[in-house]
């Protein structure tokens, strides 16, 4: 990792409001009032305000150099233009924002209030990611989204008109009642709006969603009786990434696709660990110790409180922050490395961490490619197609022979 990549920051804004809270989500979101919103963005900025003597306090290095901003969630579109002014204002105060900076915004279909477009556009974003899940009405509105078809149509058209045409759409694989026959709808839909950006996800099913709730327990709420098989969703899977690389958009990650030149670059900012500052509820930073003295080998994980609005909002405290072995360093450029087409550069981790360190993990990385999950060639180890579909399985493999020294 060059010097250059380590002195830019990335900055990511968690926005937790919904209008509706869809039956598959995770995240620490959910239906708030509208009057919580200026209370929570007047919190944001005070951490953001406060971000350079907090990383102080914990001897992290705070570049103020930003060429990635994201506003994730929730659904930050549902902010009024004057909160979103304020916010970019805020921020634009107290980091050099990159003239060519990707500026993203998560949007829902259907939530974009007259002027939103615009005010984006003013603020300076120049990405816009749609929550769209679905083509198919009935699969999207089963599962919480408020939209239709033409609704996201007419959506794109709108931001377009301002000038933001750097556009994603995100799909999920697996929703309740969802088919290969109305997979492939969906499919035809994203490939015929021209976005030069799509994320397709496979379901996941745990206790954080309502619907893996259900799952789990075997019930019928949120028609979690239909969510298709684990080889159904593995098969829809796959007929995206052909059906997305005959169209131009090919797979730079295990849920990402672009054109040339529209990776997500704040996304790649993770998987390539290089530092960014998160704000607001349930977001986590990765800085670099503050000078050799510290040591360039520990990496801070900062998070506000995990899911808990009120107390969120009751006013700044201490972040829970851990300084990382390198160990744990290591481990962790195999699991984010491998989630990249681009895979995982021998040589670089060598001379990141060492060779005694890495030649383990690369005797698993051999034994695993006897299963045909991985290929290594030219110091470069890879994920195959297969792998893909198990990747997580893959990743503990790799956690199994390298376990973390904390300290």
């Amino acid at each position: 990792m060059t010097g250059d990549e380590t002195d830019r920051l990335g900055i990511y804004v968690s926005i937790p409001f919904c209008r509706s809270k869809c039956t598959y989500c995770n995240f620490a979101s959910g239906v708030y009032p509208a009057a919580t919103h200026a209370r929570y963005i007047e919190r944001v900025i005070d951490d953001l305000t406060g971000a350079p003597v907090c990383a102080a306090r914990f001897s992290a290095r705070l570049p103020r150099r930003v060429d990635t901003v994201y506003l994730g969630g929730g659904t930050p579109s549902l902010l009024a233009p004057a909160l979103l002014a304020r916010l970019f204002s805020a921020l634009r105060a107290q980091f050099h924002v990159a003239a060519d900076a990707e500026i993203t915004v998560e949007c829902a279909p259907g939530q974009l209030a007259d002027g939103i477009p615009e005010a984006l556009a003013a603020a300076g974003v120049n990405r816009v990611s749609l929550g769209v899940q679905s083509f198919v009405n009935q699969e999207a509105h089963a599962s919480g989204r408020l939209h239709d078809r033409a609704t996201v149509e007419n959506d794109l058209l709108r931001l377009r008109a301002v000038g933001i045409t750097n556009l994603n759409v995100d799909l999920i694989a697996g929703l309740a009642g969802q088919t290969l026959s109305s997979w492939q709808e969906s499919l035809d839909a994203l490939i015929q709006s021209g976005v030069p950006h799509a994320s397709i996800y496979m379901l996941e099913v745990d206790e954080d969603s309502r619907l893996g709730r259900e799952m789990l327990k075997g019930g019928s709420r949120y028609r979690a009786a239909l969510v298709p098989s684990d080889e159904v969703i593995a098969e829809m899977y796959e007929c995206a990434v052909d059906r997305l690389a005959e169209a131009g958009l090919h797979q730079y990650e295990i849920s990402n696709f672009s054109r040339p030149g529209f990776e997500s670059r704040h996304n790649l900012r993770y998987w390539q660990r290089r530092p960014y500052l998160g704000l607001g509820l349930d977001a986590s930073s990765m800085l670099r110790a503050a000078g050799p003295a510290a040591g360039h080998d520990r990496i801070v994980l900062r998070a506000t409180t995990a899911d808990d609005l009120r107390q969120y909002l009751s006013g700044p405290s201490s972040p829970d922050t851990s300084w990382i072995s390198r160990e744990k360093q290591h481990e962790e450029a195999w699991f984010l490395g491998l989630r990249m087409n681009a895979g995982v550069d021998i040589a670089a981790l060598k001379l990141e961490f060492g060779a005694e360190m890495v030649e383990p993990a690369l005797e698993t990385a051999q034994r695993i490619a006897k299963d045909g999950l991985l290929t290594i060639k030219c110091e470069r180890v890879r994920l195959t197609a297969r792998g893909r579909l198990i990747s997580n399985d893959v990743f503990q493999e790799f956690l199994l022979t390298n376990t973390p020294t904390l300290r």
